[in-house]
């Protein structure tokens, strides 16, 4: 559990229950579902950093934990099972404690890399991406570029990155701001700045058109 202060629900989805860490603001003026790496939790500090920082804008905060882990699997699950329960579950969050918000989806590592693939099916309004691994850590400095996922966000982005992070830095776009901090790809180095970030950027996705 990331804090005493979150109450934890589970939620049906299509390949087993997740759970949901809920973190509300006194007066929320939208919500932010963040997801977890793919062989961490929803304990990860700059999820926590970015929870803090949320609340103090007056977001609430949904972490996310996929049923891989519920279940007490440290693997992933395939990316289509991944896409599809986030999908069931912020629906469920729409529908419940987050109705009548407006959202923003996000998530560490792998769970950034899912909120950029869902984002126009959940109708995110902005997405946060920490750590975005952007290729796989290899010797001869190929592997698979995971940037057409991050292009293919229509809506405002964030990017924190590590400084030192050996998945690479990806470069910023019309739409999508990437702030560097000191650090490696578990951004514990300087949570400090991860907050700053997410804490000056949130207003920005939130202002009225």
């Amino acid at each position: 559990m990331p804090s005493d202060t979150s109450t934890r629900t589970e939620l049906g989805t299509p390949h087993g229950p997740a759970a949901a860490y809920l973190h509300e603001a006194p007066h929320p003026v939208a919500g932010l579902v963040l997801g977890h790496g793919a062989g961490g939790g929803v304990e990860a500090p700059d999820l926590l950093a970015a929870t803090s920082a949320a609340l103090d804008a007056g977001l609430t905060v949904v972490l996310v934990e996929q049923p891989y882990r519920v279940a007490g699997r440290r693997s992933p699950a395939p990316a289509g099972q991944l896409d599809a329960a986030w999908i069931a579950v912020v629906e469920q969050l729409r529908a419940g404690a987050l109705a009548g918000l407006p959202l923003v989806t996000g998530g560490r590592s792998s769970g950034a890399r899912v909120a950029c693939r869902t984002a126009a099916a959940v109708g995110a309004a902005g997405v946060l991406c920490l750590a975005f691994p952007l290729r796989p850590p290899r010797r001869d400095g190929t592997g698979p570029d995971r940037l057409p996922e991050l292009e293919a966000v229509a809506a405002p982005v964030l990017v924190v990155q590590g400084a030192g992070d050996a998945f690479g830095m990806p470069p910023p776009g019309p739409s999508r701001a990437v702030v560097e901090v000191r650090g490696n790809h578990s951004l514990r180095t300087d949570l400090r700045s991860v907050e700053a970030a997410v804490r000056a950027w949130l207003p920005s996705v939130l202002e009225p058109e």
